[in-house]
């Protein structure tokens, strides 16, 4: 049985992925923002263990990797957690807070992590498109736009999955869960929420070895066309390096 860290795993799709692994027999590490949001885990918290940290603060997801580590070797982390803001927001750090959540903080955990051999990135169909994620990251020249702030964020991981998959030893995919009815998701999404987690758990467990994979409820699809541009991963890589002050691989 593995150990498995799934952030985000409070509700919704990352909540689905911890019950199915906790009830498959894996030993599980959960992660909730904070102690309060930790307190809705319910009876899910005494089959595993959990994790606090706030992944749009640098300092807490530095010290949730340490924390992490100190429970020992981890197999596959499911970067599960996201967010979408309706209004430009920043993080303590002044960075924007939709691409920490999304994107740099899953950059941190992987790297800072004692390497686990998975590593499972959430993206969305949203990250198709967004010529000009790489001239604004920050999104301070630009009138805001939610929808684009969240798409250009999955763009990044999705691209941050890829290059990891070449420049790191772990087992890399990215999973598009769909639109589901979360919180974030809202009541009108059409994919149905008990298949969101399937394939995130399924790659977190697998003993295949193929690396760099954008699937969608089990089946691998193609990515954006940026998304398989070693130079546009490269950039991706650095920036993020830059933002973090965590060396890229």
């Amino acid at each position: 049985m593995a150990r498995i860290f799934v952030t985000g795993s409070t509700a919704g799709v990352g909540r689905n992925a911890a019950e199915a692994l906790v009830n498959d027999g894996h030993d599980v590490v959960l992660h909730a923002r904070n102690a309060e949001r930790a307190g809705h885990l319910g009876r899910l918290a005494d089959r595993a263990q959990v994790l606090t940290g706030d992944l749009g603060d640098l300092a807490e997801v530095r010290q949730l990797a340490r924390d992490l580590n100190a429970i020992g070797p981890i197999d596959a982390i499911i970067h599960n957690a996201g967010i979408i803001d309706d209004q430009r927001a920043e993080t303590p750090d002044g960075l924007l807070r939709v691409l920490m959540v999304n994107a740099l903080a899953p950059y941190m955990l992987s790297l800072l992590a004692d390497r686990p051999a998975r590593l499972v990135f959430t993206g969305s169909s949203m990250h198709r498109g967004h010529d000009g994620a790489l001239d604004d990251m920050a999104w301070t020249r630009r009138r805001w736009s939610a929808s684009s702030a969240y798409g250009e964020s999955k763009l990044l991981v999705t691209a941050l999955s890829a290059a990891f998959a070449r420049r790191v030893s772990a087992v890399c995919h990215t999973v598009d869960p769909g639109w589901v009815p979360t919180r974030m998701g809202g009541a009108s999404a059409s994919d149905p929420l008990d298949q969101a987690h399937v394939t995130q758990c399924w790659l977190a467990t697998s003993a295949e070895e193929d690396s760099g994979g954008y699937w969608h409820h089990m089946r691998r699809q193609r990515p954006d066309p940026k998304v398989e541009n070693l130079a546009f991963q490269d950039t991706v890589l650095d920036r993020f390096a830059q933002m973090t002050g965590v060396p890229a691989p």
